[in-house]
């Protein structure tokens, strides 16, 4: 090393109960604030959608949109995770004035793959159009005028998911919850309830998306802010609470693992042995200009295509059904389907919040913290979708009854949906640690695994069981990508969710929204008032009984 000083940013974190834990429970607070807002929000919009107009409609809007996600994922090169991760890195490190060089270097193929795809999307509305809706007209709008208009704001899409993901890594939590979790689907709602009044169903695409816009601009100007107070120096003071780390003079086993790292001899990309993010450590001394191009893009493309594989797990099956099935099952499908985006909102709270700091923690060796903090956050995931989760599947015809008349025969998937989810939930966010080590061509094969199952077992089940085949095929993806990182990562971090926190979650989950429910339908009978009733006074025990368990769950703030 030389006359040069070692300098690290250590948080630090024991068994999670340091400060590290405290800033991602307060991220993930700020968070969940906005995921309930938003998750009513989206589940609003879906209502709103199919109430005002029928079947086919709904099931091309959802069709339309989902083929717009998977573009908008493609597009996106892996650059949101990538910034996460080598922005955490500079930050730990103290090296945090690469982050606009980064930006750039990452931004600009992102949009340009964007407007290359709208283009293509464009070009091909006409033949995608005929495979998802026939070429039909269905009340006043073409599927080709829908693919159209949704090409137009990809980019936005894009651009809006890169800004935020680098806020995310300065623990910026406040931006993703007000840009993308609130205003944008509120902007949805009110514009797609505006054409539910005038019957306008052509118009529907453009009510969806349009909103990309101006998030895109606010997400950027969010950054902006950020990047002003990290060169001024006050970058510490995130709004997702806590203090940032500071710079000290590097000890204990955060010091050694960056000490090794130095001493190993680096191939000017910052991580040992050229692996180029593929879980080395990064050298302490290392300078922003080392994550070069290749050491960025190496990390990133995989995961932009883990990323697409896995949306196209999630928003796949809807495309799928609806070329195997036809829209209306789209429809049903999608609907079915919605409790699980809406407890979705509460998972991205928490792994929004952990991503960062679990990228710091690996980055230093600090596997103890990792599995800490895997633990906790698997409670609290536990804690906080169990109880939606379970109500579903207790009353699955009643909610299904809240999308209309015509969407009763997907309880069945939607029973089977949630089912899954409580698995998932439990098994914590072992494929997110697995990105954070660096592995991302695991993740990436885990990822093609995980959609090529969804694939073959929706080919096999949805012509016979339609929208039920599909939550099966949903389900079987999840299990494939949730329990071979835990596989992965045996030699690097030893990971199992069978912990004291995730018992007494599951445990409270149950008793509240499991055996309670169940008792109140065997003595009320079923219905929207029993639905009511359980889920209210459920809700009230289980934060009651959270709030008197906080220290085994990881929720005191104090500690």
């Amino acid at each position: 090393m030389g006359a040069y000083t070692l300098v690290v940013c250590v948080t630090v974190a024991v068994e999670g109960e340091g400060p590290g834990l405290r800033r991602v429970l307060r991220g993930g607070v700020v968070n969940m604030a906005g995921a309930v807002v938003g998750a009513g929000l989206n589940l609003a919009l879906v209502v709103a959608i199919t109430r005002a107009f029928s079947q086919e409609t709904a099931g091309l809007l959802f069709s339309a949109t989902s083929v717009f996600l998977i573009a908008a994922a493609v597009a996106n090169l892996g650059v949101s995770d990538g910034l996460v991760y080598f922005v955490a890195r500079m930050r730990v490190f103290g090296r945090p004035g690469g982050v606009p060089r980064l930006l750039r270097l990452a931004t600009g193929p992102a949009v340009t793959v964007a407007c290359a795809l709208a283009v293509l999307l464009l070009v091909f509305a006409d033949p995608l159009a005929e495979a998802l809706g026939d070429g039909e007209v269905l009340d006043g709008g073409e599927a080709d005028v829908y693919l159209r208009l949704l090409a137009v704001f990809l980019p936005f899409a894009v651009l809006t998911e890169t800004a935020l993901a680098a806020t995310r890594a300065h623990h910026d939590m406040a931006g993703t919850v007000l840009v993308d979790k609130v205003g944008r689907p509120l902007a949805q709602l009110a514009l797609v309830g505006a054409i539910a009044v005038t019957g306008s169903a052509g118009l529907l695409a453009l009510a969806w998306a349009g909103p990309y816009l101006p998030a895109a601009v606010l997400a950027w100007f969010w950054l902006g802010g950020i990047l002003r107070r990290a060169a001024s120096g006050e970058d510490g003071r995130e709004a997702a609470g806590g203090a940032a780390p500071e710079p000290v003079g590097a000890s204990g086993k955060a010091a050694e693992g960056a000490a090794r790292s130095a001493g190993a001899g680096t191939d000017g990309t910052g991580e040992a042995g050229g692996t180029g993010g593929a879980g080395g450590t990064p050298s302490a001394t290392g300078s922003e200009e080392r994550v070069d191009r290749w050491t960025f893009w190496s990390f990133a493309l995989p995961r932009a295509v883990a990323g697409a594989a896995q949306l196209g797990v999630q928003r796949g099956g809807v495309v799928i059904v609806a070329l195997l099935g036809g829209l209306t099952g789209a429809a049903v499908f999608t609907a079915a389907t919605r409790i699980m985006v809406v407890g979705q909102f509460g998972t991205q709270a928490v792994l929004y919040a952990a991503q960062p700091r679990f990228a710091e923690q690996l980055a230093t060796d600090d596997h103890a913290g990792v599995r800490g903090l895997y633990q906790a956050g698997a409670a609290w995931l536990v804690c906080l979708t169990w109880p939606l989760y379970l109500s579903a599947l207790v009353f699955a015809p009643e909610v299904m009854l809240l999308f209309g008349p015509d969407y009763a025969a997907g309880a069945a998937a939607l029973a089977v949906v949630c089912a899954g989810q409580l698995l998932a939930a439990a098994l914590g966010m072992s494929d997110l640690i697995l990105s954070m080590t660096g592995r991302t061509g695991l993740n990436l094969l885990n990822n093609v695994l995980s959609l090529a199952a969804n694939v073959l077992v929706c080919v096999l089940l949805v012509p016979a069981a339609g929208a039920t085949g599909a939550a099966v095929a949903l389900v079987a993806a999840m299990l494939v990508r949730k329990l071979l990182p835990l596989w992965q990562l045996r030699t690097r971090v030893v990971l199992h969710p069978f912990s004291r926190p995730v018992a007494v979650a599951a445990a409270n989950a149950l008793v509240w929204f499991g055996a309670l429910p169940l008792s109140a339908e065997a003595v009320l009978g079923g219905g929207p008032t029993t639905l009511a009733v359980a889920v209210a006074a459920g809700s009230a025990g289980h934060l009651a009984a959270v709030w008197s368990l906080r220290g085994p769950l990881g929720l005191s703030l104090r500690r």
